[in-house]
Parts: C-alpha cells; sequence; structure tokens
C-alpha cells in the first residue's frame, strides 16, 4: 500500500515539459508571405533609424543631457524588442520553422516581454520630462538630471526583469501533459500556460498574466492620461499663444507615440472575444513592429535640436556640408547649441530641449 501511494505522489509530483512547441501562427490567410515581407522592411527601417539616433547622442556631447538618457533608452529598446521579435516570426512563418525548444520558447517569452515593458516605461519616463518641463519649470534641472533620470531608467530595467524571472519561473513549475500547440505568433504568456491548465494549477500564473498586462498597459496609460491633464491644466495658465503652441507641439509628438502604441493594445483586449484570432494576432504583431520604426521619426528626428546635431555630424562626415550647412543661421544654431543646449534662438526664454520655453520667471511675475 505505501509503495503505491509513493508511485501516485511521485506520478503527481512529476513536471512533464515537452522537449518543444509548435506555433501555429496565421492560419488560413492568403498570401501572407507579402506581410512577413512588409515586416521585414519595417524591421531594416527600425534597426537603421534608432540606430542613427543612439550614434548621434553617444557622439554629440552637446545632447549628454539628462532627456537624451531616456531617448538614447527609448532607441535601443525599440531596436532590441524589433530585433527580439521579427527575426523569429520570419523564421518561423517565412521558412515554415514552427517547432521551438523549451527553453527557446522561454528565452522567447523573456525578451519580447521585457522590452515592450520597456517602451512602456520608456513613455512614461517621456512624459514625466514633458510633466516637469511644462508644470514645474523652475525646478526642471533639479528634477529632470542626469541622476534622476539614471535612476529611473534603472530602476525600470530592474522591475521589468524581476518580473519576466517570477513569470518564467512560474512556468517552468508547470506540466504539459496535453497539446504542445502555442495559437499565437511567439511564445506569448497566456497561450503558453494555458496549456498546462489541464494538469497543473495555474492559478499563479493567471495572477501574474494580469499583473503583467496592468503593469505594461492600464497603468502606465492612466500615469500619462494623469500627467497630460495636469499639464493641459498649465497650458491654459500661460499668457503667450506662441509659448502655448510651441508646448502643444512638442506634446503632441510625444502623444501620437503614446496611441500608437497603447490604443491598438488596449482595443485587442477590451474585444477580445470579439475579433478573430487571425485579426488579433496581425494587431498585435504590427503593435510590436511598427512603434520601433515610428519613434525616430515622430519623436526624435522632428526635435530641432538633435536634427541640428544630426546636420553637424553629417557636415564633418559627408561631401555635402557645403551645400546644407553653410548659411550664417545655421552656424549660429549650432554655436547656440554647443554653448547652452537649453537656449533656443529668438526666444529670450531657456528651454528644457525639446523646444519648451522654460516659462518660470513670467510665472514668479504672476505669483
Amino acid at each position: 500500500m505505501s509503495t503505491l501511494t509513493a508511485n501516485l505522489t511521485e506520478n503527481i509530483t512529476t513536471i512533464i515539459r515537452p522537449p518543444y512547441f509548435y506555433i501555429s501562427g496565421f492560419t488560413g490567410i492568403p498570401n501572407m508571405k507579402y506581410y512577413y515581407v512588409f515586416l521585414c522592411f519595417v524591421y531594416i527601417i527600425s534597426l537603421m533609424g534608432n540606430s542613427f539616433v543612439m550614434f548621434v547622442i553617444y557622439v554629440d556631447r552637446s545632447l549628454h543631457s539628462p532627456k537624451y538618457i531616456a531617448v538614447f533608452n527609448l532607441a535601443f529598446t525599440d531596436m532590441c524588442e524589433s530585433t527580439a521579435l521579427v527575426p523569429n516570426l520570419l523564421d518561423t512563418f517565412l521558412f515554415g520553422r514552427q517547432f521551438i525548444s523549451y527553453n527557446q520558447c522561454l528565452a522567447n517569452l523573456f525578451f519580447v516581454v521585457i522590452f515592450l515593458f520597456m517602451q512602456s516605461f520608456n513613455l512614461i519616463i517621456l512624459s514625466y520630462d514633458r510633466l516637469v518641463a511644462i508644470c514645474l519649470p523652475l525646478r526642471y534641472h533639479m528634477l529632470v538630471s542626469h541622476r534622476s533620470m539614471f535612476q529611473l531608467t534603472g530602476a525600470a530595467w530592474v522591475f521589468a526583469v524581476l518580473i519576466l524571472l517570477i513569470a518564467v519561473g512560474l512556468i517552468t513549475r508547470l506540466s504539459f501533459c496535453r497539446s504542445v500547440v502555442i495559437n499565437s505568433y511567439f511564445c506569448d504568456h497566456y497561450p503558453l500556460y494555458s496549456l498546462a491548465a489541464p494538469c497543473s494549477d495555474v492559478l499563479p500564473n493567471l495572477v501574474m498574466s494580469n499583473l503583467i498586462a496592468c503593469v505594461i498597459f492600464y497603468i502606465p496609460m492612466v500615469v500619462i492620461v494623469a500627467s497630460y491633464i495636469c499639464i493641459i491644466h498649465t497650458l491654459f495658465t500661460i499668457t503667450l499663444p506662441k509659448d502655448r503652441h510651441r508646448a502643444i507641439k512638442t506634446c503632441t509628438s510625444h502623444l501620437i507615440l503614446v496611441a500608437i502604441y497603447y490604443l491598438p493594445i488596449n482595443i485587442t483586449y477590451i474585444f477580445v472575444y470579439m475579433i478573430p484570432l487571425n485579426i488579433r494576432m496581425i494587431n498585435l504583431s504590427l503593435t510590436s513592429a511598427l512603434p520601433p520604426m515610428l519613434n525616430p521619426i515622430i519623436y526624435v528626428l522632428k526635435t530641432e535640436e538633435f536634427m541640428v546635431s544630426a546636420k553637424r555630424m553629417l557636415k564633418r562626415r559627408g561631401d555635402w556640408g557645403s551645400d546644407s550647412l553653410s548659411s550664417d543661421d545655421d552656424e549660429a544654431v549650432y554655436k547656440r547649441v554647443e554653448e547652452d543646449p537649453l537656449e533656443e534662438q529668438g526666444w529670450g526664454l531657456p528651454q528644457d530641449g525639446f523646444g519648451v520655453p522654460l516659462w518660470g520667471m513670467d510665472q514668479l511675475a504672476r505669483l
């Protein structure tokens, strides 16, 4: 009797780990190879754009400001997220390699989700920069310093790594005794642990899945919306229309990135049971691939200070500098940036680097 009980206990406690999983991905959709080719071009543009942004920030000392620590981290995260997802997706479906080993699947889950974490956290950090620059201009250089930016980005990385290690660790305790088919385009968290539901207790995984969704999507979006409510309230107190228009212009770029990142994902998860699986996967894959390509174009490359630095670097390294950078106005801009990167030509008020004036003296006058 004791032998039988021991055998039963051993069978119950044995963890069944399959040697591989099968990623089903997009099924029944004609001409999907054109979509994969499109993702390939998106990945190449994203890689080039973010690499260029990081290179310019690293080389140009005038961009070694606290704000550009967050911008550099955003570009690095975008490039890594694209690299973690798109090449594997193309290799899986374009070349028909849909079988993935157990350890490779967990690694794929870890790296894809951790960079999604960091994309969301970077948007919060940049919204914090906007909030302080517009609502607390007199304290901008105290609150947005090199130390504070390194602390924010470092804390975000540590938190993301810990959350993902816990999520992956909880999966290693599961037994997969039935299907090994993952109904997604990568080793996604929910489709993966759901396969173990008949054989293991997946309640801790379910709690972690909901926590990850809240931390990546819902809480950051609420924080960003709250920050912009404060920004809008402050904008109504600005007396000069030119200052108000300039602040709104720079905030619009950030809001576009927020909308591109959060809206498609939230709409997909809100109507998850109404949207067909293939459409849902296409929407989520585009949401993961397009923001890393658009971020350098919308946010960084439209910033005057960054464009000045990029032109100056290209002038030193290229052959066409004498045609495009020979005007006195451009030379004056370069000299101004070298002397004080927070001073905007023709404004007479210091700026935060994105072109938003730090109109603290005007606020002091009203006090």
